[in-house]
């Protein structure tokens, strides 16, 4: 099960560390460990959360997210969104923005910087809309009672989360430019692009989170009509509608997916530059860790682990949210990366003690209820 989940990440990993080597010998080895292991380490949450919407797919479309999904995180994210980051950026065509990735690496790596601002605003905004509409959810199974009791009400108010998330943009991009503005630099047009970053990755989510929540309702419905009439449905062809329909949504959640990494993504390629500014061993680094956060997402999926250890999704949204803080607060200040990996680490790892010990305490409720049956058992006869 191991060896099939993530045989072709230890693969990728083979020829990712040899194709660094023949690029650049042991010292671009070494950097490419160092930079899979920052990404592995800055997006365990990631896939804890991957792993909850991919558990309602099917193994067609789990087969999709690692193979295409790859692709689209490893070349996409990894390689290409950067380039075009810089391209925009700095108004020069695509090719002229390679040239200076493969050429100017130093003029390349303060483009990306320059960018940062924007770039963690999406990011930051769209992370943000994820830990909120979670958190303001009333659900069943709470881990922090305190916090998560109250906020569950405090949900039931409409747009609550949007109108949050565009406060914290609107004082996020208002200190920015009051910072920029008491320095003399002059950037107030950057905080201009703060907030229209922010609402850009605001609307993504609504969008594709709307969709993706929408053509998961109508699946539901659809298959509960179904399992209802399902005599009826096989001889109309009826079922054959249901089919489009689940491959509707699933293509949605898999776009949401595609979304939800590539703002994961955004302080490990930023993080990176603390590293190296060579965008090939960059891609290379960054796109073994991309895979092995791909397998484990599956991998907790088809364990059931997100079952078995019922808060460790409450804590990989609570790293969402810190994570979401610190993307708007890197606008301005510097974080280190080992504090942000940390903190998930931390959240994530104190969420599954807490499931280890609700499972401990299930277990000895059911042995006692067990002996307990016995002995009445054994005192009537």
């Amino acid at each position: 099960m191991l060896l099939k989940t993530f045989g072709w990440s230890f693969a990728i990993t083979a020829l990712g560390l040899v194709a660094a080597v023949f690029y650049g010998g042991w010292e671009a080895f070494g950097i490419v460990a160092i930079l899979a292991v920052l990404e592995i380490s800055l997006s365990f949450d990631n896939a804890v959360v991957n792993a909850g919407i991919l558990k309602k797919m099917s193994a067609f479309w789990q087969k999709i997210f690692l193979t295409v999904g790859v692709l689209i995180a490893v070349f996409g994210m990894r390689l290409v969104f950067p380039v075009v980051i810089v391209a925009v950026t700095a108004k020069m065509g695509p090719i002229e923005a390679v040239d200076l990735a493969l050429n100017n690496k130093d003029r390349y790596q303060e483009l990306v910087t320059d960018a940062h601002p924007a770039i963690a605003a999406f990011g930051g905004m769209f992370l943000l809309m994820i830990f909120l509409d979670f958190i303001f959810e009333d659900r069943d199974i709470q881990w922090l009672r305190w916090i998560e009791r109250p906020l569950a009400k405090l949900g039931k108010v409409d747009m609550l989360a949007v109108c949050i998330a565009l406060i914290v943009l609107l004082i996020t991009s208002f200190t920015f430019a009051t910072h920029a503005h008491q320095h003399g630099g002059g950037h107030v047009d950057k905080a201009q692009t703060v907030l229209i970053a922010g609402i850009a990755g605001l609307i993504t989510y609504m969008i594709v989170g709307g969709l993706s929540g929408f053509f998961e309702d109508r699946l539901e419905a659809e298959e509960e009509r179904e399992h209802e009439e399902e005599e009826e449905a096989e001889r109309t062809g009826k079922k054959k509608s249901a089919v489009v329909l689940a491959g509707q949504a699933a293509f949605f959640m898999f776009l949401y997916l595609e979304v939800l990494d590539a703002s994961f993504s955004f302080d490990g390629v930023i993080g990176a530059f603390a590293i190296t500014n060579d965008i090939v061993l960059m891609a290379l680094g960054l796109g073994i860790g991309a895979m092995y956060v791909r397998s484990l997402t599956v991998y907790l999926v088809r364990q059931g682990t997100l079952d078995d250890y019922v808060y460790l999704e409450h804590g990989a949204h609570y790293a969402i949210g810190a994570l979401a803080v610190i993307l708007m607060v890197t606008i301005q200040y510097e974080i280190n990366e080992v504090i942000t990996g940390l903190v998930g680490v931390v959240l994530i790892g104190w969420s599954f003690w807490s499931s280890v010990r609700r499972n401990r305490r299930l277990a000895a409720a059911e042995g006692k209820a067990g002996t307990d049956e016995k002995a009445e058992v054994s005192s009537g006869v």
